[in-house]
């Protein structure tokens, strides 16, 4: 297994403050922050505390663009159609296929293979339930779209039959049906 990168040796409250420190300076000033943990009484190279700011960055941009599209979600999709779902398992479905990418990048001596097998299989798991969310997701997407078509021709019907023109039953349909006119 590979060795633990030196700054995640560090205790807790100093690799807080060079979490902070490193989202503070936009990931970058290796050297000054280099100086700061040596005067702290940690000897640190420029280049450990790069690769773990880089860790540090990845997990900080992943939170970010996943709170950005959760917003964006809440506020733009009306989920008549569930299309909130459908985003979130789309972005698990990402997550789960970068991690597995990872996984596999690592190389032999970063992982045992008893454990690299068992994420994979945890991992294949998750992906065979994601699977069903999906598929599960979309029945019932095309149920309600056929249960709204259904309800379109239904009252078209009677509108017809009820004497109202036909851009009058072609708005209602455009109603019931989310077409915008």
């Amino acid at each position: 297994m590979a060795r633990r990168n030196s700054v995640e040796q560090l205790p807790q409250a100093v690799r807080d403050w060079l979490d902070k420190a490193l989202m503070d300076g936009n990931f970058s000033g290796y050297q000054l922050l280099e100086g700061a943990l040596h005067d702290k009484g940690f000897a640190i190279s420029k280049s450990a505390i790069h690769r773990y700011g880089q860790k540090i960055e990845r997990r900080f941009a992943a939170i970010k663009a996943s709170t950005e599209a959760a917003r964006l979600l809440t506020e733009g999709a009306a989920d008549d159609q569930d299309a909130r779902s459908e985003a979130v398992i789309a972005l698990v479905q990402t997550e789960m296929f970068e991690s597995i990418v990872k996984l596999q990048e690592a190389g032999d001596e970063d992982m045992d293979p008893a454990e690299r097998i068992g994420l994979l299989s945890s991992a294949a798991k998750n992906i065979a339930t994601l699977a069903r969310a999906s598929v599960n997701q979309k029945k019932f997407r095309l149920e309600v779209q056929a249960r709204a078509q259904a309800a379109a021709d239904a009252v078209d019907k009677v509108v017809k039959t009820g004497g109202l023109s036909d851009d009058a039953a072609d708005a209602i349909r455009r109603q019931i049906l989310g077409i915008a006119t």
